[in-house]
C-alpha cells in the first residue's frame, strides 16, 4: 500500500564498479489467510543494479511468510514476488501477436499460429522422448524432430504444392549439408577455441548438445530462405510461362542475393545480441576484451556462422531444384 526509501548507500568493488544500495520500508495489506485484510510492515533491501533483489512498489504483489513476537505483534519476512502479472503482460503480448498475425495474413496466419504450436509441442515432446528412453543421440531425436518441423511447417503454411515440396527437399539438404560441414570443422580442429563452461552442470557431452543447438537454429533461416526463393521463382514463372530458363535463372540469383546479406545479418545480431548481459558483465569485472569475447562469443559466432553458411548454400539449391521442377513438366524446352 505504501513503500519508502530510509536509508541509501553507494559501495564500490575491487574493480571500481559503483552501485547503491538502499534499505527500504513497505506498508502491506494481507490478501488472503487467517490475518487477511491487517497491514503489516516488511522490511526490503535491494540495489541499483538489481542483480539479485528488486525493488517493490505500490501495487507489486509478494509472498510473504508471517510470525508474531512475544507481545503478539505480526511480523513477516519477504520471500518472493507473485508474478501473475508478469504472466498477465506475457499473455497480453502474445494476444497481441496473434491479433496482428490474422489481421495481416488472415488464414496464412491462422496456418502460421498452427504450425507455431505443433513445433513447440514437438520440441517437448523430442526432449522428452530423448528423457525418457536416454539411450538414444540428443543429435539423432533432433534430426527427426527437424524433419518433423520442416515438412509440418512449409505444408501448414504454403500448402500440399509443387513449390512447398521443393521447399522442404532444399530446406533438409541446406540444414543438413551446414550441420555436416560445422561437425567437419569441429572434428578437424578439435573444438580448439570452443567454449563449453555455459553447459558445466549439464551431465551430457556439451558438444551433442551443441551440435542439436547448431542444427536447430539453422532450420529456420534456411527454411526462410527456401520458401522465399521457392515462392518467387514460381511466381515468376506463373506470372510469364514463357520467360527463358536462363532469365528466370538470373532472376532468382539476383533474389537470392538480396537476401543472402539481409538473412547472414540477422542471423549474427540475433544470436550475439543474448551474450551482451554476460559480456557487460565480464568487462566490468576487468577481464580483458580478448577473453570476454572469447568466452561468450565463440558458441554463439560459430552457431551464426553455421546458420548463415546454411542460407548461402541453400539459395543455389533451391533456386536450381525449382527451375528443373518447373522445367520437367515437359510444357517448356
Amino acid at each position: 500500500m505504501k513503500t519508502n526509501v530510509v536509508e541509501q548507500h553507494k559501495s564500490t568493488d575491487l574493480n571500481h564498479n559503483k552501485d547503491t544500495v538502499y534499505s527500504q520500508e513497505i506498508v502491506a495489506k494481507i490478501m488472503n489467510g487467517k490475518y487477511k485484510g491487517r497491514l503489516i510492515h516488511l522490511e526490503n533491501t535491494y540495489s541499483y543494479s538489481g542483480a539479485y533483489d528488486q525493488k517493490y512498489t505500490v501495487g507489486t504483489d509478494l509472498f510473504v511468510s508471517l510470525e508474531k513476537n512475544s507481545q503478539h505483534a505480526l511480523s513477516g519476512t519477504i520471500e518472493g514476488v507473485k508474478r501473475d502479472k508478469q504472466d498477465k503482460q506475457v499473455t497480453a503480448v502474445a494476444g497481441l501477436f496473434i491479433l496482428i498475425l490474422l489481421a495481416i495474413g488472415k488464414k496464412q496466419g491462422f496456418y502460421s499460429i498452427i504450425s507455431l504450436l505443433i513445433n513447440i509441442v514437438l520440441l517437448i515432446g523430442a526432449l522428452n522422448v530423448y528423457l525418457a528412453l536416454g539411450n538414444v543421440s540428443l543429435l539423432a531425436v533432433c534430426i527427426v524432430a527437424v524433419v518433423l518441423f520442416t515438412v509440418i511447417s512449409l505444408l501448414l503454411v504454403s500448402g500440399n504444392q509443387e513449390k512447398t515440396h521443393v521447399a522442404i527437399i532444399s530446406t533438409l539438404i541446406g540444414t543438413f549439408i551446414s550441420l555436416l560441414i560445422a561437425y567437419i570443422v569441429m572434428q578437424l580442429t578439435d573444438s580448439n577455441g570452443l567454449h563449453y563452461e555455459g553447459m558445466e552442470f549439464v551431465t551430457i557431452p556439451p558438444q551433442k548438445i551443441f551440435m542439436s543447438e547448431v542444427l536447430i537454429g539453422s532450420l529456420g533461416a534456411v527454411m526462410d530462405v527456401a520458401i522465399t526463393i521457392t515462392s518467387s521463382v514460381y511466381e515468376l514463372y506463373e506470372k510469364n510461362k514463357e520467360i527463358a530458363h536462363k532469365d528466370l535463372l538470373k532472376s532468382g540469383k539476383e533474389i537470392g542475393g538480396d537476401i543472402m546479406g539481409a538473412m547472414t545479418n540477422i542471423l549474427f545480431f540475433s544470436y550475439i545480441s543474448g551474450t551482451i548481459p554476460m559480456v557487460l558483465l565480464y568487462l566490468k569485472n576487468g577481464s580483458p576484451l580478448g577473453y570476454t569475447f572469447s568466452m561468450n562469443f565463440s558458441l554463439e559466432l560459430i552457431r551464426a556462422l553455421t546458420g548463415s553458411i546454411g542460407i548461402v548454400l541453400t539459395i543455389p539449391i533451391t533456386l536450381y531444384l525449382s527451375i528443373l521442377f518447373i522445367f520437367r513438366k515437359g510444357n517448356r524446352k
